[in-house]
């Protein structure tokens, strides 16, 4: 799947949750409001990433994989969104970021 297809996919389903926030909220989340749902998913994130590393146990093996698998897929659609909402372009945003360290690492 290409950059442009993720994006697209990114965008359905978060119409999909504003629709969902509008019937159940009376409104929209905010820009913030996704913001503070990215920090709540990199938290889960961190807890499964030391499970990865052996300081937290409970999850087998395969339980570990699938729960990183979908953190890292949540983490990646709130930083989809937010830059959706920002009006920032996300690929251009990376290649000009990558090109960055590139020349500050060679």
């Amino acid at each position: 799947m290409h950059l442009e297809d993720i994006i697209a996919r990114a965008r359905h389903i978060r119409s999909l949750y504003e629709k969902y926030e509008q019937e159940n909220y009376g409104r929209e989340w905010s820009t913030a409001e996704i913001a503070l749902g990215l920090m709540g998913d990199l938290g889960d994130l961190a807890k499964l990433i030391q499970s990865h590393l052996g300081v937290r146990g409970g999850l087998s093996a395969q339980e570990l994989e699938t729960k990183l698998a979908h953190e890292l897929a949540d983490c990646l659609w709130s930083i989809l969104v937010l830059s959706d909402k920002l009006q920032i372009n996300l690929g251009d945003a990376f290649v000009a970021t990558m090109d960055a360290l590139e020349e500050r690492l060679a």
